[in-house]
């Protein structure tokens, strides 16, 4: 059997570089760590996010997405261009 993903509309941002938006789009489900400690300095950064599933590391250029459910997941550049298409609002 074959199935077809069903329509849903998904909030997401694009980690390029930009600290602020990341904290703004996830709120306190942003884990930002500095040299395996957890850090507020912006400038040397590795960000984890609380997911459903447990604690994931953001790599550069990840979309962080808002499930349907308000949970917050990175997905792969690759794997979201193939999954999602932008709308206009």
């Amino acid at each position: 059997m074959k199935y077809r993903k069903k329509p849903v509309i998904v909030e997401a941002t694009q980690w390029d570089g930009d600290a602020n938006k990341i904290f703004n789009f996830v709120g306190d489900s942003l884990i930002v760590m500095e040299n395996g400690h957890c850090s507020t300095n912006f400038e040397r950064y590795n960000f984890k996010i609380k997911t459903l599933e447990g604690v994931m590391n953001v790599s550069p250029y990840d979309y962080i997405i808002k499930g349907v459910q308000g949970e917050f997941y990175p997905c792969k550049p690759d794997i979201f261009e193939t999954t999602y298409e932008r709308i206009d609002e």
